[in-house]
């Protein structure tokens, strides 16, 4: 690493580098440094670390980010609360995905939970936005979603991943170095669209829930219709309507159903 800085005369702040090693056994204490003028410089090991806006965990567990998202989602609602003293129905949904739901969505292919705790704390932001409407507040979670054609968040980051599947498959991004790999299977005899990936054989929940494992049958369920859409606007017109009747949209308790028909409540 120092080699490539001086090689590309970029130089490195030593008190912004850290160690952060991801593993599930025991750390190796390990000791890594970059020289200086004088000496070198030991960098100091910690167990987490924010990236590009996710704070990144050594165990990979993201608790403490969807925990500090939430708070931030709070706050903003505070400030809307205490600054709108009325709002309509326009006005609302206005402030809510601009200040608030853009906060607890950002980036949430890297960090989208399985655990049903940390999906529940998610969903508490939204459900309590949406009671800041006077009409609303007699009206359970999910009505008040219909009334406010708004979708759960758990079924938005399904959406926002399956949406990321489309993006690598047509190679949307510019760069593909670091990318997830994802494979498309040979075998042409499989009913369904022709794009479909191949699911590998995962041991542990953690890599049962990571991104490339965790689309594969939601993505080999779509039909060809909406596989082979002609750009990313054209793919999220097609998957809502194909998407249109899921239970999931307004509970979020369901499960996506690979029919497209409404889903059957876990």
């Amino acid at each position: 690493m120092h080699s490539w800085s001086e090689k590309w005369l970029l130089k490195l702040n030593i008190f912004k580098c850290k160690v952060l090693s991801i593993t599930r056994g025991m750390l190796q204490n390990n000791i890594y440094g970059l020289n200086i003028v004088g000496g070198r410089c030991n960098l100091e090991r910690v167990e987490k670390m924010k990236d590009l806006g996710v704070t990144v965990y050594e165990k990979l567990k993201f608790y403490d980010h969807i925990h500090e998202k939430v708070n931030k989602a709070y706050s903003m609602l505070r400030i809307i609360k205490r600054n709108f003293r009325y709002m309509d129905k326009a006005s609302f949904l206005c402030l809510y995905k601009f200040l608030v739901r853009s906060i607890v969505e950002y980036n949430s292919s890297v960090w989208n939970p399985s655990y049903i705790g940390q999906i529940e704390e998610l969903e508490k932001v939204e459900r309590r936005a949406t009671k800041l409407l006077r009409e609303c507040r007699n009206l359970s979670y999910s009505e008040r979603l219909k009334y406010l054609k708004l979708h759960a968040l758990r079924f938005r980051r399904c959406r926002g991943d399956i949406i990321e599947t489309f993006k690598l498959l047509t190679q949307r991004y510019d760069n593909r170095n670091g990318l997830p790999l994802l494979q498309i299977s040979l075998n042409d005899r499989t009913r369904g669209n022709d794009m479909k990936l191949i699911k590998s054989h995962v041991r542990y929940d953690m890599r049962r829930h990571f991104f490339t494992c965790r689309i594969v049958n939601l993505w080999n369920s779509l039909p060809a219709t909406v596989v082979h859409a002609s750009s990313v606007n054209n793919f999220k017109n097609k998957l809502d309507a194909y998407w249109s009747n899921q239970e999931m949209m307004y509970n979020y308790q369901a499960k996506i159903s690979e029919t497209g028909s409404k889903s059957v409540i876990t």
